[in-house]
């Protein structure tokens, strides 16, 4: 899937003249935790966010100065707690995609930095914003893989689960399949590594199968 097959069209947005109590009327009424920022001619100048309004003097000093350590531009942030303009306080840098990017990428980018949301833009014009709750509705519109039925199909199956595995699995496990009984045994270097064949078995097999892996013990 594509960032095009979820984002969210149209998102509302503000100008950089616009105040920030404006902008946090939008956030609130429109239940969004930040907002595209578009200049006159519509080309995105900026993104202002829950955050950037959460250190403000209306809140009080302990707010101002919560998570921070000696601002590297003092009168930076001097400007962005006090400022009306939403101009003033939004982040400049925006981290954004277009339509063809894979929801793969869109959710190591939202990992990365740390972000809520990607603005996604057609020809340099912003067309949608795809969000963490956007790639979550994905996960929660997710089914688990229908079990495998015949003791050489389940073999099969193991073994391409163990294989796709490989990069995080140290040890292999042994299977024995019969009469749709699995039995997995083997000595594994962790127990996560554990937890990790147990659920390729239960993906394949269901629940169920006889567990016989040990995990190897540290040396001392």
């Amino acid at each position: 899937m594509r960032v095009r097959d979820i984002m969210s069209l149209n998102p509302i947005n503000v100008c950089p003249d616009h105040s920030v109590w404006h902008a946090a009327h939008v956030m609130l009424s429109e239940r969004v935790s930040g907002l595209p920022v578009l200049d006159d001619d519509q080309s995105l100048v900026g993104i202002v966010t829950e955050g950037d309004l959460l250190r403000r003097t209306e809140l009080g000093s302990a707010a101002m100065i919560a998570g921070v350590d000696a601002p590297q531009d003092p009168a930076l942030f001097y400007l962005k707690s006090r400022s009306w303009r939403v101009g003033a306080v939004m982040s400049a840098k925006v981290t954004t995609v277009d339509e063809d990017t894979p929801l793969g990428t869109a959710a190591m980018l939202l990992g990365v930095h740390r972000i809520k949301r990607l603005p996604v833009l057609r020809g340099g014009r912003l067309v949608g914003v795809v969000s963490r709750a956007d790639l979550l509705g994905i996960v929660s519109a997710g089914k688990p893989d229908s079990e495998v039925r015949g003791d050489e199909a389940v073999r099969r199956a193991l073994a391409a689960r163990v294989q796709d595995a490989g990069t995080v699995l140290t040890r292999q496990p042994e299977f024995q399949v019969e009469a749709g009984t699995v039995r997995v045994t083997g000595v594994m270097a962790s127990p996560s590594e554990a937890d990790v064949v147990r659920m390729i078995v239960e993906s394949v097999a269901g629940p169920g199968f006889a567990d016989e892996l040990t995990i190897e013990k540290a040396r001392e």
